[in-house]
């Protein structure tokens, strides 16, 4: 349970629901209720099979190119690190353009739920922790997104604009942080490894 916990904190950091919603109730603004239901449907869908599979092939190409795992974290917690500096300076997260017919696999699914740092961020922790936690705390990250979305109109009231920005920020915070703690792992490990040689 514990190392569950250690992989869902995270990754419930990473995926950001609550800063993704005022994109979400954008998107979705007009629309009757069986369409959004869809769209969630496939943007948690699309979400969960790109991680998951990344998860399997980001393995075996980093394998392939030479890349240790202390190589990657250094470069994952740097970018985790940057992704979430530019979260934090910035107003708002940015709405990105989308095609109607295809909104709840792009943008929402990927790159709004499963974007560079749910990707980065699910590396690092099957790393850590292993692949079956790592799995778990994904699809389950990326279900709650999916509950958020659905009651998005409620959330949104409850917390404000200014409630969710404040949230979405404090996330940002955090996964600036966990960055930083990976590259000094990461580092650490480079070191260990260059004096055993």
């Amino acid at each position: 349970m514990k190392v569950f916990f250690l992989c869902f904190i995270p990754m419930f950091v990473a995926v950001d629901a609550v800063g993704v919603l005022p994109m979400f109730l954008g998107f979705t603004e007009g629309m009757d209720r069986q369409r959004i239901r869809r769209i969630i449907w496939e943007s948690v869908i699309t979400a969960s099979l790109v991680a998951l599979i990344f998860l399997v092939v980001g393995v075996a190409l980093l394998r392939l190119l030479g890349i240790t795992v202390a190589d990657f974290m250094v470069a994952g917690g740097a970018l985790l690190f940057v992704l979430s500096i530019n979260d934090l300076l910035t107003h708002e997260k940015k709405p990105l353009a989308h095609d109607a017919a295809s909104l709840g696999a792009v943008p929402l699914g990927v790159p709004l739920i499963t974007g560079p740092a749910v990707l980065t961020t699910s590396m690092l922790l099957m790393d850590a922790h292993g692949i079956v936690p790592t799995a778990i705390s994904i699809v389950a990250n990326i279900g709650m997104a999916g509950v958020a979305f659905s009651f998005a109109p409620a959330i949104h009231r409850i917390l404000g604009r200014a409630g969710a920005k404040t949230v979405s920020k404090i996330a940002s915070l955090l996964l600036a942080a966990i960055g930083v703690m990976i590259i000094r792992k990461g580092v650490v490990e480079i070191i260990r490894l260059g004096m055993g040689t």
